[in-house]
């Protein structure tokens, strides 16, 4: 009765709108997102998936780097995170805030 559950691990990325905070995301997704923006709300950096990767714990090898890409362009596709250069992503201004 009005109890919305939390995100689940595998469950679809959202489409980003106005209001939704990355506590919607599944963990995986808010741990790259995390990633990106240093743990702070404003402002981020710019990485490539070796370097998210690393960023994760996770080693730096084709298979992990491929999982951390398809990840991010998921992440691209709905929204929250923009590809600035092939290959290389950051937020998307004004994604990420709320609590």
């Amino acid at each position: 009765m009005g109890l919305t559950p939390g995100p689940v691990p595998g469950s679809v990325v959202p489409q980003w709108c106005e209001g939704l905070n990355v506590g919607v995301l599944a963990p995986d997704y808010q741990r790259l997102v995390k990633a990106l923006t240093g743990g702070s709300r404003a402002g981020g950096e710019v990485r490539d998936c070796r370097q998210l990767a690393v960023a994760l714990g996770l080693e730096p090898v084709p298979a992990k780097v491929e999982g951390v890409r398809s990840k991010a362009k998921r992440l691209v596709a709905r929204g929250w995170l923009a590809e600035e250069k092939p290959g290389m992503f950051s937020v998307a201004v004004g994604r990420v805030g709320g609590s």
